[in-house]
């Protein structure tokens, strides 16, 4: 979907949707895992580019911003602001009448910072409404740049605001020579506007044989685990705006709540074994 400057919309499949989690579905064990980064949002520790003593940065790692507003370093109130444990990140017109808004990611582009290779990840949050709003929480490889082996990309959540009573996820292989996507995608039908009222949670497990997604800790889609995932997922979450979508009626300003971004790394096997069949 997104590499550099890239948008690549073209999927080779596309799941059908299906009701979010129901009593049958698979729900989340957490007794196999343990924290590994816990960003509960009680102060705002985000850096321009290089990671340093922060916890975040405000651009993707490889410098590939996308979509119809700019992402913007932290400034005073803008984009990044926060209330009660409540990371804010708002889009809004400036003074030029160009959309700006913000993105946070866990690694820099010299690999600093969080990543992980297996675990579960997982975003609290309330999503923006309106038309043109596209809101996502997803996974990407860190890696050198040079680094030419395929990457993966995993999309816990992205939301369409046009489309107000489902959301996607997905998974992308990515190719850099040339740069191409071997992709799936899955739409979750939810009730319309419920995501943009509540705070709800999107999680993924991502573990050697199994990539497994979950709404409000209830399993929604599973993928076999591509044979080139070798290197650590960082974390990043955004407000964009378009994808293709039209954007003159998105509300100015609009704003994405957060209320934690956590992952987990697996315990040792030993540990393991004492948890209770699923």
């Amino acid at each position: 979907m997104r590499f550099g400057s890239f948008v690549f919309l073209a999927s080779v499949s596309i799941v059908a949707a299906k009701p979010a989690a129901s009593a049958e579905a698979g729900h989340l064990d957490l007794c196999p895992l343990e924290p590994a980064f816990m960003e509960d949002f009680n102060d705002l520790s985000i850096a321009a580019w290089d990671i340093g003593d922060k916890r975040w940065i405000a651009h993707t790692p490889w410098n590939g911003d996308f979509g119809d507003a700019q992402f913007t370093d932290p400034g005073e109130n803008f984009p990044f602001t926060l209330k009660d444990g409540i990371a804010y990140i708002t889009a809004r017109k400036d003074d030029t009448g160009k959309w700006r808004s913000g993105l946070l990611a866990s690694a820099d582009p010299n690999t600093k910072g969080f990543a992980l290779q297996y675990g579960y990840f997982e975003i609290r949050t309330k999503l923006p409404s309106g038309p043109g709003v596209w809101p996502a929480f997803w996974l990407g490889t860190s890696e050198p740049r040079d680094r030419q082996e395929p990457s993966l990309e995993v999309d816990v959540i992205e939301y369409y605001g046009h489309d107000p009573a489902s959301f996607q996820s997905a998974y992308h292989i990515w190719h850099k020579n040339p740069v191409r996507s071997d992709h799936e995608v899955h739409h979750t039908k939810v009730e319309p506007e419920s995501l943009t009222k509540e705070f709800h949670t999107y999680g993924v497990q991502v573990d050697p044989e199994n990539i497994t997604y979950y709404f409000d800790r209830g399993e929604i889609w599973k993928v076999k685990t591509p044979e080139t995932h070798k290197m650590p997922l960082l974390l990043m979450a955004n407000l964009a705006l378009g994808s293709g979508w039209p954007i003159d009626q998105t509300p100015n300003p609009s704003v994405m709540a957060i209320d934690y971004i956590h992952a987990y790394k697996f315990k040792s096997e030993s540990e393991r074994s004492l948890c209770p069949p699923s």
